[in-house]
């Protein structure tokens, strides 16, 4: 377990450190315009199930996290203010906590005082099957279920221009 943390703690550092110090100013992303975002089932804090194929036809923001992040904490206050804008514009947010206890993570969103919606990823499975190399990792997926933007930063600037499309 110290093994597997330690290691966690390390992808975030070094992923920290080339967002803040190499790319500060430039827009690096993967476009994957083409490909198909993967559909989950996973338990919201309320033990809701919420299934991503449920909101095709609406732009989607998942950002995958957890407590021990320093930048997801960081990120997390963001979204939070931010939130209202987001959902005016007809955009479903989904931070998609990453392995950890339900009652934990209940614990932080409550402390936090966090609105949106957040979704218990307890056994990796749907941070697996995007590729997440590293917390935190935004994905936008347009209207149409494609993925058009995965990376470490929200694209304040040009978010709307990729998913509300």
């Amino acid at each position: 377990m110290v093994k597997k943390m330690f290691s966690a703690i390390l992808i975030v550092l070094v992923l920290w450190s080339a967002q803040e110090s190499l790319f500060a100013n430039e827009a690096i992303h993967k476009n994957k315009e083409s490909e198909l975002a993967d559909d989950f089932n996973l338990s919201d804090l309320n033990n809701k199930k919420v299934s991503l194929s449920k909101l095709r036809g609406r732009s989607v923001v998942l950002f995958f996290w957890t407590t021990w992040c320093p930048f997801c904490r960081r990120e997390l206050k963001a979204l939070n203010n931010m939130y209202a804008d987001l959902t005016k514009d007809g955009i479903e947010l989904l931070a998609i906590n990453i392995e950890e206890p339900a009652y934990k993570v209940d614990n932080f969103v409550k402390t936090n005082k966090f609105v949106f919606r957040v979704l218990l990823d307890k056994d990796m499975a749907v941070a697996e099957s995007y590729e997440i190399l590293g917390v935190p990792t935004y994905v936008l997926i347009d209207k149409k279920g494609h993925i058009v933007f995965e990376d470490h930063y929200f694209p304040q600037k040009e978010y709307k221009d990729l998913i509300l499309q």
